[in-house]
C-alpha cells in the first residue's frame, strides 16, 4: 500500500434549508394564520480519528467532500430535514491547518475522536417564526445560510513511542523486522525504505510499545536532500529515539561523525527533537573489522559521556541488552 502523509483537501458543509412562507387552510378555520416551517440545519465536516487507517491515500485520491445540504420548510409547520454530517476518516497522528496556512488548528491523538472542520449553515426561519400581536399573518421567510467552505492542508505525523533513526543502509529495516511483526523491504543499498514502517515490539512483560523507523536521513535532509525532509516530521511525535550506527567496514564514515550528522539535522529541523532521550545502538558487529573498531568506538561515545549498546540486528545479538535499555526509559 502506497504511504501518503501530506494531502489537501477541499471541504463543503452543507448549506441551510429555507424557511417557508405558508398559510393554514382549512375548512370551517377562518384566518388559521401562519404555518410555514422552519429549513433543516446543514450538515458538518468532521474529521474522525481511525486506528484502522494507517494512511491518507484515500483523501490523496478523493479531494471534495461536500456534506448534504438541510431540507427546506414546509407548510403545516413542517421542519426541514438536517442534513447529514459527513464523516471522513483520518489516521491517528493527523494535523490540520488552513491552506494556505502556517499554524496547526488540530490534531488527532486517540481514537474516534473527532474534529469540525466545517459548520453546516444556519436554518432559515418559516414565517410561523415571525407572528405577533401587531402582524398576524407574516409573509417573511429567511433563507438558510451558506455552509462553511475551505481548503485544508493534512499532514501525518505518526505517533509512535520510539523512533528508529539513522543513515540509510545502517540496519534499521532489518532490526524492527527481528523485534516486530513489521516485515520491511530489506536489500543492501541506501533508500531501500521509502516510507516509515511500524511494528509493536512486547518485551518480557512490559507493555508493548510502538517502533518507526524514520527513512532517508542523510546530511542535508531538513534543506531537502535524501528522503528525510519527508519523513523528519514523525520523529516529533515519539518519546524516545534509539539512534542506530554502522560500524562494519563496509562503511567508510566514521561513527562519531554520523552521530553528529544525524543530530545536527534533528537541529537543524527543530531545535526541541535533540531534547527527547537517545539510546545509541552500533549495529553489524557480527561483520568482519567490526569487533576491531568497537572498543575505539566506545571509548569515544564515553569521551561525549553517552552509552552505547553493541548489536547485530541480523543475528539477534545483543538486542534483549538494547530492549532493556528502551523499555526502562520508556
Amino acid at each position: 500500500m502506497k504511504f501518503v502523509d501530506e494531502v489537501r483537501i477541499f471541504v463543503k458543509a452543507g448549506d441551510g434549508g429555507r424557511g417557508c412562507v405558508s398559510f393554514r387552510r382549512e375548512k370551517y378555520v377562518p384566518r388559521g394564520g401562519p404555518d410555514g416551517g422552519d429549513g433543516g440545519k446543514g450538515g458538518d465536516v468532521i474529521l474522525v480519528a481511525d486506528e484502522g487507517v494507517y494512511t491518507l491515500i484515500d483523501l490523496h485520491y478523493q479531494q471534495h467532500y461536500r456534506a448534504n445540504r438541510g431540507r427546506h420548510g414546509r407548510g403545516k409547520d413542517q421542519h426541514g430535514r438536517k442534513g447529514d454530517e459527513l464523516l471522513i476518516p483520518v489516521p491517528r497522528g493527523t494535523g490540520f491547518k488552513l491552506s494556505p496556512g502556517v499554524y496547526e488548528l488540530g490534531y488527532m491523538t486517540f481514537n474516534q475522536q473527532r474534529l469540525m472542520v466545517a459548520r453546516g449553515g444556519r436554518r432559515g426561519r418559516g414565517n410561523a417564526r415571525f407572528a405577533s400581536l401587531t402582524n398576524r399573518a407574516p409573509r417573511q421567510a429567511e433563507e438558510g445560510e451558506k455552509g462553511e467552505e475551505k481548503w485544508l492542508e493534512l499532514e501525518l505525523k505518526l505517533l509512535a513511542d520510539v523512533g528508529l533513526i539513522g543513515f540509510p543502509n545502517v540496519g534499521k529495516s532489518t532490526l524492527i523486522s527481528r523485534i516486530s511483526a513489521a516485515r520491511p523491504r530489506i536489500s543492501d543499498y541506501p533508500f531501500t525504505t521509502l516510507s516509515p514502517n511500524l511494528g509493536v515490539v512486547s518485551y518480557n512483560e512490559y507493555k508493548s510499545f510502538v517502533i518507526a523507523d524514520i527513512p532517508g536521513l542523510i546530511a542535508g535532509s531538513h534543506r531537502g536532500s535524501g528522503l528525510g525532509h519527508q519523513f523528519l516530521r514523525h520523529v516529533e511525535r515519539t518519546r524516545l529515539l534509539v539512534h542506530l550506527i554502522d560500524i562494519s567496514d563496509q562503511t567508510q564514515r566514521n561513527p562519531i561523525d554520523d552521530y553528529e550528522v544525524i543530530n545536527k539535522e534533528l537541529l537543524s529541523y527543530d531545535s526541541e527533537l535533540l531534547e527527547k532521550s537517545q539510546v545509541i545502538a552500533v549495529n553489524k558487529i557480527d561483520l568482519p573489522g567490526a569487533q576491531a573498531k568497537l572498543s575505539w568506538v566506545e571509548k569515544e561515545f564515553k569521551k561525549i559521556g553517552k552509552l552505547v549498546f553493541p548489536i547485530s540486528a541480523l543475528t539477534g545479538k545483543g538486542i534483549n541488552s538494547l530492549l532493556e535499555e528502551v523499555t526502562k526509559r520508556l
